[in-house]
């Protein structure tokens, strides 16, 4: 696969090798931050039979392509818009976690959806689709670096000390605190938040749910994306004195109780690999570069970065911002490298780039290779259902709570 942003090369020669090379080795493999620390529990990937990691690219297309014709509408294919262009071409839906969650909830009559994208997506898939129906991971080492940096010990520790500082309710008898996660986390994370009054939210509604969350309680724990939580207070007027940082290894976090008395949000200490890459002197070399470019970015970057940046917000926004742009309009995107090409596939009239001149993708979503997905799908031709992906019943049912809440936070 050809990686591309102004012209130059990726960020690590290794990444676009077979996934299957790297898959039952521990980190988030080739392309990941070297900070990054994979828990030392993260599923693996077993080896794939050689039938399919062999074959060529054409081999792959055709069983594929049988297998889907076969198979027909019982099985659904959700292709996140991060995914590789060689994965997107055969999905059925394609949009990001919350879309594809979605797409699985409103299709009642498939028995199986092969969810291609990242461990955390699937699992908000299995919650929300129906009982009988089986959502699958073509390749289990396909997780997310930001959803593992808040663990559900951590985050259990976390409430217990903030309770013991600021007691479970206010003077006015709301709730002390609210929590909230992002999407992006585990379904244990999700469940918490069902449980305690809280509510998930997506990069496009994140403004709403913290409206919802304020309207019930005097201040918000927000995990496990720093970022998003503080680009969407201050846009709200909420003073970044107000948004003491948690870090789950030091007691309160690292903070005082008086920091966590006066806090609106409390930002737990993760972020988004991939995101944390943008910088603003990106913004002004691309704007040095092309005089009059428009420059968007994704809320996971960090606030300088959007603050200097022309227009900020959810991959569909950056989507619909494009499809909007003039012929001949220069655009610079901040967010993931497989989406830019794609966006730049679809506009020829409009020129688009990355502004990360050294590309870094998603290197847990480009563990979803074409190989996995004739394996997933084969495999449910010969009656085996491989990969597949349960929440269990507890744990989906304190989550189903939270995320129906953010269903109803409609932007």
């Amino acid at each position: 696969m050809a990686l591309r942003a102004t012209g130059r090369s990726t960020c690590d020669p290794s990444l676009p090798q077979a996934p299957w090379a790297i898959d039952r080795q521990p980190g988030y493999g080739p392309g990941a931050s070297t900070i990054d620390r994979a828990p030392v529990d993260a599923p693996r990937q077993g080896p794939l039979p050689e039938r399919y990691t062999s074959a060529t690219d054409a081999e792959l297309d055709s069983w594929i392509s049988a297998a889907r014709e076969t198979l027909g509408p019982r099985v659904r294919i959700l292709g996140h818009f991060y995914q590789r262009d060689e994965i997107v071409r055969y999905a059925d839906f394609v949009g990001d976690s919350f879309m594809l969650a979605q797409a699985a909830k409103g299709s009642p009559e498939a028995e199986a959806f092969v969810f291609c994208g990242v461990h955390f997506m699937a699992e908000t898939a299995d919650i929300l689709s129906g009982a009988d129906q089986a959502v699958i991971l073509p390749n289990l080492a396909a997780g997310c670096s930001m959803a593992d940096m808040a663990t559900i010990d951590q985050v259990e520790a976390c409430w217990r000390e903030l309770m013991a500082a600021l007691g479970e309710t206010g003077a006015d008898g709301r709730q002390s605190v609210i929590p909230v996660t992002y999407m992006n986390s585990s379904a244990a994370i999700k469940a918490f938040c069902g449980r305690n009054g809280g509510i998930v939210c997506t990069s496009s509604n994140a403004r709403t749910v913290l409206e919802w969350a304020f309207e019930r309680g005097q201040r918000v724990v927000f995990f496990p994306d720093q970022h998003l939580g503080r680009n969407t207070a201050r846009a709200m007027g909420v003073d970044e004195r107000q948004m003491p940082l948690w870090r789950p290894h030091l007691p309160l976090g690292g903070n005082t109780e008086q920091q966590l008395r006066d806090a609106r949000v409390i930002l737990w200490n993760g972020f988004c690999s991939v995101h944390k890459r943008f910088t603003v002197a990106q913004i002004e070399q691309a704007r040095a570069d092309h005089p009059g470019v428009r420059v968007i970015v994704h809320p996971e970057c960090p606030a300088e970065v959007v603050d200097a940046a022309d227009g900020a917000g959810s991959t569909e926004y950056i989507r619909q911002e494009v499809e909007r742009a003039a012929p001949g309009s220069v655009i610079a995107v901040g967010t993931e490298i497989n989406l830019v090409n794609r966006l730049q596939q679809q506009r020829p009239d409009v020129t688009i780039f990355c502004l990360d001149p050294v590309v870094c993708p998603c290197s847990t979503m480009y563990r979803i290779h074409p190989a996995y997905l004739a394996w997933t799908l084969e495999s449910l031709l010969a009656g085996a259902t491989p990969n597949r992906i349960t929440v269990p019943a507890g744990v989906a049912d304190a989550s189903r709570v939270a995320l129906e809440r953010m269903l109803a936070a409609k932007p």
